[in-house]
């Protein structure tokens, strides 16, 4: 290339509706828009990122309309939730002023629903699954005019129908080179990590012990390798990446650190991987690496239990030395038939015994459960629910929650969903309604008022038990305890719900009488003021579209 470097522009929108007024947390870096641009930058390109979760949505909307003037094109990406519809909002504004300028859009929602962002948004195409190559050669067919049919792993709209290009493989690292970390100005994401009050940032990952409860430190994401083998049915991934993994070698994971480690000085990172512990070879070398190196940091990553419990002893005795200090683990069920549905090789008391090896080791282990799964009975979700609390209780340091199920596009579970009664969204906005789960139920009705109140109850004794609605632990928290202990949680429990809203009321009072602790938000209590935050959300996208959106549905 000759003259003047071809600008690409790349918006990574907002994870968190932040116009609510809770921040998302800044350790999450555009890890999207770095990979894709590594190529490019390579190839002599100029490359502009803008991260809307840095900024307010406003601002960011308007940076990337004025970065678009000459740009050679414009692309975003997102998950489904909100980025889905932060990324829609500023892409209609990019495509209004610059009728012209070739538009694309990537990432796993658009993957398996290139049918909505062809037809309701403005893009000219949509990158199918991995984008490192295929953005690549993206980049090269819009400078040189070359017709998009000829780039491989592309969806694009042709006489009102959707069709695909060739299918491109899933590559491995050896064909994707090192992610442009020069693009980032780090200090804007450290300075507000740093807040004294960052621990209550969305998203936040708890401070490790060591630097002391509550206290602010400097983390940063990063994510070593792709896809997951996993069957999950509930899952997109098994659609997006046909069960394939491919995963960065340990040394070179470990060179990246520990540069990184150098120019930004983090305390910990957050690994994005969707399965990072596949192979135990590698979490062993990465962990030896570590130590042998003398990098320090603490890190979390996602681990299946079929993992922990099929390590070797002492590989986990290696991880926790190394400096992890947090698995996040997908539990999903407490029930062997429901583990068969989703496809997962788990079964009785698995998930108690994986988090019990973390928890001895001082790993706190993170699990996630979901209920209210299609075709899902209440003793099933029941039982879930039991489960959750059995873990709660064996291991003093795990977090483990139950979420409603989500339907989700591109797996098995979507369809059974719609089969039996699941209305999903018609409107690429809805979409983007759909992620705080945690908040709102998704499919309503789907799970029984006392499985819900199961599910409260658990939430409650279990924040009290933490210490994290006062802030210290006393004779409400004691009677916490007991009550997880012994199980009361099924089967309509009166007195518990009696002791429940007694709480309500006591903490109620004594903070207007003495004020309110900060606490963190390292636990999310999902049984208390969701409808606000639910009615909240709407209205704000309600104001910013100019519609009621989804209200025929409902």
């Amino acid at each position: 290339m000759t003259g003047r470097k071809k600008k690409i522009v790349l918006y990574q929108p907002q994870q968190v509706d932040e116009s609510l007024g809770l921040p998302s947390s800044k350790d999450l870096l555009p890890l999207e828009m770095l990979t894709i641009s590594a190529w490019p930058i390579q190839d002599g390109y100029e490359v502009v990122i803008i991260d809307a979760s840095i900024m307010d949505a406003e601002e960011a909307h308007r940076k990337v309309v004025e970065a678009c003037e000459d740009a050679l094109l414009y692309a975003t990406t997102g998950i489904l939730g909100y980025m889905v519809f932060d990324g829609l909002m500023c892409s209609r504004k990019v495509r209004a002023r610059y009728p012209k300028l070739p538009m694309f859009i990537g990432g796993w929602f658009a993957s398996v629903r290139p049918d909505l962002q062809l037809t309701q948004a403005p893009y000219d195409a949509v990158v199918l699954g991995q984008g490192e190559l295929t953005f690549r050669d993206l980049v090269q067919a819009v400078e040189a005019g070359t017709p998009l049919e000829q780039v491989q792993g592309l969806a694009l709209l042709r006489d009102g129908q959707v069709v695909k290009t060739e299918k491109r493989g899933v590559a491995g690292w050896d064909k994707i080179t090192r992610l442009p970390w020069h693009l980032i100005d780090i200090e804007p994401y450290r300075v507000h990590q740093m807040r004294a009050q960052s621990h209550r940032d969305v998203l936040r990952m708890p401070t490790p012990e060591a630097i002391g409860d509550r206290k602010p430190y400097f983390g940063i994401t990063y994510f070593s390798s792709y896809g997951c083998p996993e069957p999950c049915t509930f899952c997109c991934s098994p659609f997006v990446t046909d069960r394939r993994w491919k995963a960065m070698p340990a040394d070179r994971m470990l060179d990246d650190l520990a540069e990184l480690k150098e120019r930004w000085n983090f305390d910990v990172v957050r690994f994005h991987d969707a399965n990072f512990g596949v192979m135990e070879k590698r979490t062993r070398e990465f962990a030896q690496g570590l130590l042998d190196r003398n990098i320090k940091f603490w890190w979390n990553a996602f681990i299946e239990t079929h993992s922990i419990l099929h390590y070797k002893p002492d590989t986990l005795d290696l991880m926790i030395a190394s400096g992890m200090y947090v698995a996040e683990i997908g539990a999903e069920a407490g029930t062997n038939e429901m583990m068969k549905k989703i496809g997962k090789p788990i079964k009785d008391d698995d998930n108690v015994l994986g988090a019990i090896e973390l928890d001895k080791r001082g790993i706190c282990a993170n699990l996630t459960y979901i209920i209210g799964y299609p075709g899902e009975p209440r003793e099933s979700m029941l039982a879930t629910i039991d489960q959750c609390r059995r873990v709660h209780v064996a291991c003093p340091r795990s977090r483990a929650t139950v979420w409603p199920y989500r339907p989700i596009p591109g797996t098995a579970m979507w369809d059974q969903a719609i089969e039996q009664g699941f209305v999903p969204p018609t409107r690429l906005e809805d979409f983007g309604k759909l992620g705080q789960y945690h908040l709102e139920e998704t499919w309503e009705g789907r799970i029984p008022d006392d499985v819900m109140l199961a599910r409260k109850m658990y939430h409650h004794y279990a924040t009290l038990n933490y210490g994290l609605a006062r802030g210290k632990k006393g004779w409400w928290e004691k009677r916490a305890k007991a009550r997880l202990e012994r199980g009361e949680l099924l089967g309509g429990f009166p007195p518990a719900r009696v002791e429940a809203k007694a709480f309500d009321v006591y903490n109620r009072v004594t903070k207007k009488l003495f004020g309110t602790k900060e606490l963190s938000r390292s636990w999310v209590d999902p049984g208390h003021s969701t409808g606000t935050s639910a009615t909240k959300a709407s209205q704000s996208r309600e104001a910013m579209t100019g519609t009621t959106a989804g209200k025929e549905e409902r």
